[in-house]
């Protein structure tokens, strides 16, 4: 059985080696990630080198730390209790100590007003502005916490005018491209601007990676339609999102937010704490099980890890908790087919694949198989959901993995075949050998008779046999 709904683990430096890799990604393991907040190239590297030894068909994402607050670096945790006086500075190189906080953004006193909230450490600790100095906030502490250095700040419903782009990211996207990447997932996207920065240092490259939305502030939330015009995938980076809208809203968002994409055909990824206990436990609590399965229910393409992988003391453990509650939801879900598809490029791609689809339905397919040049065939079927397996032959392997991040896709890479005919023999052929269907299976083919350039241009149903010259 074809597990459908992808699976991201975040991998650190620390545990990356190849056995450790291989092990997750025969447990389920998709997609790798990257979160360059931790990393620096060298590290970073290393992490690659791994991931390839173990197989070309995992997709690699590197996560930008985009226009983020921190605490500063320099000088020494502080303990604060309710009530405590703490002022806080916009001065990336000031050293915090006992009554004084300093963050990195040098322009906060100009848009924090009284009232307004910092929240630090994913809310862990909240200060309210008493006063703004001017040259510094005057803050109230509402909880007893620690302030550690390097520690994210949240100020919900504030715009910050940070530049999207930190030195750090423009390092990283060159690194990505020279590294053949597959996903680039900008953090705190706030309008489409924001994505288009990035797909032009791309396009000025002429690189192939494919630019994901990183949704965790309202501004993002409020500006999808426009961002989704312009976004390969959205991930809903619940961590940052929680802090900076009421936490209750979180599944209506996240709900929407999965809906759009969807209708969009555009790979949404549900991420933030899917399996937190397991960073210390062998297994998940009720709750975290009924959040992992309701982001599979309302048909997100794929779910993520971060600290159960990185770091934590049951990874594989994690990757195959996710893969068997996907196994479990997945095979109740009805075929999505009511649903209507929105920023359509090409209507007749998209008629083939409803069309593929509704035969599924009706009839007992095995399988959907595509040939593909840009992932565009596979991912408009996936964006039905069907029940029916979809197979797709690409003609090169960065798609391939691209479509790693796809709800029911299963890719694999071939050879620029030169006739319709030479494409469904290798196709089917190969599908026959990896046991992944019978010569006796009834398939539907999505393909192009015009070359691969061209897009899907016919759709046949007959069983495998009749399909191949290589099987009988």
């Amino acid at each position: 059985m074809l597990k459908k709904t992808k699976i991201i683990a975040t991998i650190s430096d620390k545990r990356c080696e190849v056995d450790f890799l291989k092990t997750l990604f025969d447990n389920g393991m998709n997609v790798v990630r990257l979160n360059t907040a931790h990393l620096d190239l060298e590290k970073a590297e290393k992490i690659i080198t791994n991931v390839r030894k173990v197989s070309n068909r995992i997709a690699i994402l590197i996560d930008t730390k985009g226009p983020e607050i921190r605490t500063s670096g320099n000088g020494k945790e502080i303990t604060v209790k309710t009530g405590d006086k703490v002022l806080f500075y916009g001065d990336p190189k000031g050293e915090t100590e006992d009554g004084k906080i300093f963050v990195s953004y040098r322009n906060i006193t100009d848009v924090v007003k009284k009232g307004d909230l910092l929240l630090i450490d994913d809310g862990e600790i909240e200060f309210q502005v008493v006063e703004n100095k001017t040259k510094y906030l005057d803050c109230v502490a509402t909880n007893n916490g620690v302030v550690k250095l390097r520690k994210g700040v949240n100020i919900p419903n504030v715009e910050i005018d940070l530049p999207t782009l930190s030195n750090k990211d423009l390092e990283f996207i060159q690194f990505a491209i020279n590294k053949n990447i597959d996903f680039i997932a900008h953090s705190f996207v706030r309008t489409k601007q924001d994505v288009i920065d990035i797909k032009n240092i791309l396009k000025k490259a002429d690189s192939p990676i494919k630019v994901i939305a990183k949704i965790e502030n309202r501004q993002g939330i409020d500006n999808i339609d426009e961002i989704l015009d312009v976004v390969y995938g959205v991930m809903v980076a619940r961590g940052d999102l929680g802090i900076e809208i009421p936490a209750e809203r979180i599944p209506v968002v996240q709900r929407a937010l999965i809906t759009k994409c969807v209708e969009s055909k555009k790979p949404v990824i549900i991420a933030t704490q899917m399996l937190h206990t397991m960073i210390e436990h062998p297994r998940p609590t009720r709750a975290e099980v009924s959040d992992v399965a309701g982001a599979i229910y309302q048909r997100a393409d794929a779910i993520m890890l971060s600290g159960e992988t990185a770091s934590g003391l049951y990874p594989a453990e994690s990757v195959r908790t996710m893969t068997e509650i996907a196994y479990e939801v997945e095979s109740i879900l009805d075929t999505n087919i009511g649903m209507t598809i929105q920023r359509v490029k090409n209507e007749l791609t998209a008629t083939l694949a409803q069309a593929a689809v509704n035969a599924s339905i009706t009839l007992p397919l095995t399988a959907i198989i595509v040939d593909t040049l840009t992932g565009r065939t596979g991912r408009y079927l996936a964006a039905y959901r069907p029940k029916t397996p979809i197979f797709a032959m690409c003609y090169n392997e960065t798609v391939m993995r691209q479509l790693g991040l796809t709800y029911g896709v299963m890719a694999f890479h071939m050879e620029h075949t030169k006739s319709r005919d030479s494409f469904l023999s290798q196709a089917i052929s190969k599908l026959i050998t990896d046991k992944n269907i019978k010569s006796e299976d009834l398939v539907a083919i999505v393909g192009g008779s015009f070359g691969p350039t061209n897009g899907a241009s016919f759709m046949e149903i007959s069983q495998a046999k009749n399909l191949s010259n290589g099987h009988k």
